[in-house]
């Protein structure tokens, strides 16, 4: 570990050679490469360098102990030193290690995030709109924005299915533990007896990609225009404003009514599909990671779930972590950290195991 630590920070020191020469400033695309590498490091040097310092304090406060001689109230002042700065090595340690894990490269990245009703009829349809009030008023909580790609809602006010684009620095790494089956359980507003219903709708958070990083073929893809249907404004059920796209080879098909303008929605429709594309790029390249997804996001099952959002207690409870808040309320509107916090200290702990 330190071998790599001492190689990441004769590294550090030679880029910040380099963005200080005259030749790379001028050279903008280069001194941004530069300087994006100097920004992945800086935590690790700056941690390493709190490390280094606490060791050198920590031997120097040790040979004091030692050459203390007769001197008691020296001896004491050096053993306090020494045994505080003793506690203080484990923990630099572990964030070290935790620092020196391999990064996600589309943590940074904005998010397609999909979400789909399941079992449960009406009240998984409600429950859907209630999982898109939830994400926009975190993703507002976070300074994100939050784009709506393509909506299929019902009469009563319920989401069929919803597709965002949240854009915003981290966005993928926080909410990339989201994907997979939501379970519910509550009084549905159509029930007239008061007996609690347990429903589901399924999320999957995709990663948006840039054109270069997909091989999509325009040939590839059959394009549809048809009329918008369901609430909008004049234009929307008066024109072929609504595009479906199917990619041919491997038959995915995105569809993208949102905007009155077709050109628009053609634009939106491409971003999703080059993000399925990418996904399932992802998923053939390592063959675990996709049996991991697949497992996690499922068939919208009710027994199928990463999280339950139980209403007549106020609890919601996250099945990968183990984690239970009674703040169920304040959950949906948009105070999720706490459980993210714990899904990603646990995806650290894991991958700690193979360190």
């Amino acid at each position: 570990m330190f071998d790599k630590l001492d190689f990441i920070s004769d590294k550090y020191a030679e880029l910040s050679g380099k963005v200080s020469d005259p030749a790379i400033i001028a050279d903008q695309n280069l001194w941004q490469k530069y300087a994006k590498e100097m920004g992945e490091m800086e935590p690790i040097v700056k941690k390493y360098k709190e490390y280094k310092k606490v060791k050198t304090d920590l031997n120097e406060a040790r040979e004091l102990l030692d050459e203390g001689g007769s001197d008691e109230e020296m001896k004491e002042l050096a053993k306090a030193e020494v045994s505080e700065l003793e506690a203080k090595i484990d923990p630099l340690e572990e964030d070290l290690r935790v620092l020196l894990l391999p990064k996600d490269p589309n943590d940074e990245k904005n998010v397609i995030l999909e979400i789909r009703a399941g079992t449960g009829g009406d009240e998984a349809a409600l429950f859907g709109a209630d999982l898109m009030r939830m994400y926009t008023m975190y993703a507002e909580n976070k300074g994100w924005k939050v784009e709506l790609m393509d909506l299929n809602d019902t009469s009563i006010g319920g989401v069929k299915e919803a597709v965002m684009l949240i854009k915003g620095r981290g966005a993928y790494s926080r909410l990339k533990y989201e994907s997979g089956a939501h379970r519910v359980q509550r009084v549905p507003e159509t029930e007239s007896s008061g007996r609690i219903h347990t429903s589901a709708a399924t999320v999957a958070v995709l990663p948006e990609v840039d054109d270069v990083e997909v091989d999509l073929d325009p040939n590839d893809v059959r394009v549809d225009v048809y009329r918008a249907s369901g609430n909008g404004g004049q234009c929307v059920n008066t024109t072929d404003s609504a595009v479906r796209l199917t990619h041919e080879p491997t038959g995915l098909v995105v569809t993208c009514q949102d905007e009155k303008s077709q050109i628009k929605n053609k634009d939106k429709a491409f971003k999703v599909l080059r993000s399925r594309l990418y996904d399932l790029k992802l998923q053939e390249q390592n063959k675990e990671i996709a049996d991991q997804r697949k497992s996690m996001v499922g068939t919208g099952d009710r027994s199928e779930r990463i999280r339950t959002y139980n209403f007549p207690q106020g609890r919601v409870s996250d099945h990968r972590s183990g984690a239970t808040l009674y703040k169920l309320e304040a959950f949906m509107n948009g105070s999720m950290d706490e459980i993210i916090d714990g899904l990603i200290t646990q995806d650290q702990a894991e991958k700690m195991k193979n360190f």
